[in-house]
């Protein structure tokens, strides 16, 4: 599960990866520094996990991670290969959501690639190359089933009839993730790159880290338009802090009016952007944090764990992570009847404690 960090030139997209993964990607101030795309993990903060750990005194604690793929700025024309829009597009393909990053500060020393800072803008001409690459992808479909549908196959006319919906749709400027889901278009739907999840990313100065600027206003207006999740960030405010020991970086926010990093928040999003919940387990070796989809079965998350706790399922205690917190160790909150037995379909939720009784 990779969420793809894209934007134009320029915007601070690979510092916005560095400070996420401190994975030391290059950024520099001249388009196309990301030819290759970078990798990188960046954990997730949990208040819930460090409770859980100080509850159980571990002497490890594992937190989520998310993994983030910075890629290549993009230009006008990237859908017609423009530029590296080939690589741009096929990357972007490969990963399961989209970090839009839009530059919403002013500075002079920093070259804006269509000359004046206009996130809206700049949103609007990535968001047009995507629509445009999906727009030629539905057409090249409906050429290829529309001939194959003349035979009367009713399966290949219905395919047909939404293919061609789906093209007025997207040439209506709007992405494939709003259009309806079918039986008839739903492989194809998967396969654009407007029906991955969005989150935009404003990469304010660090002046408006706390209250916000006109640009960040623009940018969470547009989110609200499309439905989609907004955050607000200081890339080259983070970049320092994540420099600094702790108590200095503590400072150093509060110096800014913030309380928390903005990264804490895009990684959260980010996490939630991809449909995914976290459990935990806990204990005076470990406690860890454990990613698994949002829907997933008590069997499933005991897979995550171990191939041998899927396979040799018998059932697992399920624990709040409050009621264990509150009620001191995972041990008092059996004794307390916090603690409860479910089945192989329990549908795992958020904050779940767990430990699997499996038979192998």
């Amino acid at each position: 599960m990779k969420v793809g960090i894209v934007g134009l030139p320029n915007v601070g997209k690979s510092t916005v990866f560095n400070s996420l993964t401190q994975a030391g990607a290059e950024a520099r101030n001249y388009p196309f520094t990301t030819v290759d795309p970078n990798l990188g993990v960046a954990t997730l903060p949990d208040a819930r996990l460090d409770a859980l750990a100080e509850t159980s005194n571990s002497a490890r604690k594992v937190p989520a991670t998310v993994d983030f793929v910075d890629i290549a700025g993009l230009v006008r024309g990237a859908s017609q290969g423009e530029g590296l829009g080939n690589q741009f597009l096929g990357n972007i393909r490969e990963c399961d959501a989209i970090a839009h990053v839009l530059r919403c500060f002013e500075d002079e020393n920093i070259a804006h690639v269509h000359g004046g800072v206009d996130p809206v803008g700049d949103a609007e001409t990535v968001n047009t190359e995507l629509l445009l690459a999906d727009l030629g992808t539905v057409e090249r479909r409906l050429e290829r089933t529309g001939k194959a549908a003349k035979s009367g196959d009713p399966k290949l006319r219905a395919e047909a009839a939404g293919l061609e919906k789906m093209r007025d749709h997207l040439s209506d400027g709007k992405p494939a993730r709003s259009f309806p889901r079918s039986d008839a278009v739903d492989e194809i739907l998967r396969s654009l790159i407007t029906a991955k999840p969005t989150l935009y990313v404003a990469n304010v100065d660090e002046e408006s880290v706390a209250e916000g600027n006109a640009y960040s206003a623009e940018v969470e207006k547009l989110a609200g338009r499309e439905g989609a999740e907004a955050v607000r960030l200081s890339a080259r405010l983070e970049a320092e802090v994540v420099e600094l020991p702790e108590d200095e970086a503590r400072e150093y926010l509060e110096l800014m009016g913030v309380d928390h990093t903005g990264f804490d928040d895009f990684v959260r999003s980010a996490y939630s952007l991809l449909g995914l919940i976290t459990f935990f387990t806990t204990g005076e070796k470990e406690s860890r944090a454990w990613t698994m989809r949002k829907g997933s079965t008590a069997r499933e998350a005991a897979g995550a764990i171990h191939t041998d706790m899927q396979r040799g399922f018998i059932a697992a205690e399920v624990g709040d992570w409050e009621d264990v917190v509150a009620a001191g160790s995972w041990s008092k909150a059996k004794e307390g009847a916090k603690i409860r037995l479910e089945g192989r379909d329990y549908l795992v939720e958020d904050g779940d404690t767990m430990i699997v009784r499996f038979n192998v």
